[in-house]
């Protein structure tokens, strides 16, 4: 089991570690997005919406709204430029943190994020406008993290691009091959497995998003701990075994 848990987050990575993270990662953002919209009414983890919205606001007059919008997204990219930088850091240091490192700090970002809420709580909207910054910037870390570690391959919070992949391989799927005439095209075949990882995904985000929802609905912002204490305890060991090292 501990072998299991070292592998998610290690520098060496599996294929079955790839999507188990990312099964688990995605989860967690449909938590987060869920909380914070049930905290400061807005979801942070797509940039489509955010970047239509500025558009939108600009139009009607909201220039508060859409400044926030500006923020949004300038949040979500800085997230994923400090995940980089911390993968990309590690990396030549040759750490076994390499992806436990944005983790981590994904964990200690979801505790603030308790912590910030329930300020905005008691004071209001006071505080909304760094809840929203912040959730953006950790959905925008965690998707740097999960698609440097699997090569662009896998994204946890960008939903829409998972459905329009797995639209894609059911057309593959129910495509009726006939041979062709010239011959030249190969059949078009489906992957399945992909198909399976995909949907998994989906599922995990919108089971994250029940429990989160739920979750804050019952027992309030310290709901925030079931999503921020298993990022932590992930990445709890690849980081002791560089400062186990470092200490040798």
């Amino acid at each position: 089991m501990r072998d299991y848990f070292f592998e998610l987050a290690d520098r060496g990575r599996s294929e079955r570690a790839d999507t188990h993270l990312a099964y688990f990662l995605a989860f967690v953002a449909g938590g987060a997005n869920a909380g914070g919209f049930m905290v400061v009414h807005q979801y942070t983890s797509h940039m489509s919406g955010i970047v239509s919205g500025m558009a939108d606001s600009l139009i009607i007059g909201q220039i508060d709204v859409a400044l926030l919008g500006a923020g949004s997204f300038f949040a979500f990219v800085c997230g994923a430029a400090t995940s980089a930088f911390a993968v990309n850091w590690a990396r030549r240091r040759e750490l076994r943190s390499v992806y436990a490192l944005p983790l981590a700090w994904e964990g200690i970002l979801l505790l603030l994020f308790s912590i910030i809420s329930w300020q905005a709580q008691q004071s209001a909207t006071h505080f909304t406008f760094q809840v929203i910054l912040l959730l953006c910037y950790v959905m925008g870390l965690q998707n740097a993290v999960i698609t440097k570690l699997s090569g662009a391959r896998i994204r946890t919070t960008h939903v829409t691009g998972m459905v329009t992949d797995l639209g894609i391989e059911i057309g593959k799927l129910i495509y009726f091959n006939r041979d062709s005439t010239s011959g030249s095209y190969p059949p078009v075949r489906a992957d399945r497995r992909k198909i399976r990882v995909l949907a998994l995904l989906i599922g995990q985000f919108f089971v994250g998003g029940l429990t989160g929802a739920w979750l804050f609905e019952t027992v309030g912002l310290p709901a925030t701990l079931a999503f921020a204490l298993p990022l932590l305890g992930i990445a709890a060991l690849p980081l002791f075994s560089d400062l186990k090292k470092c200490f040798r």
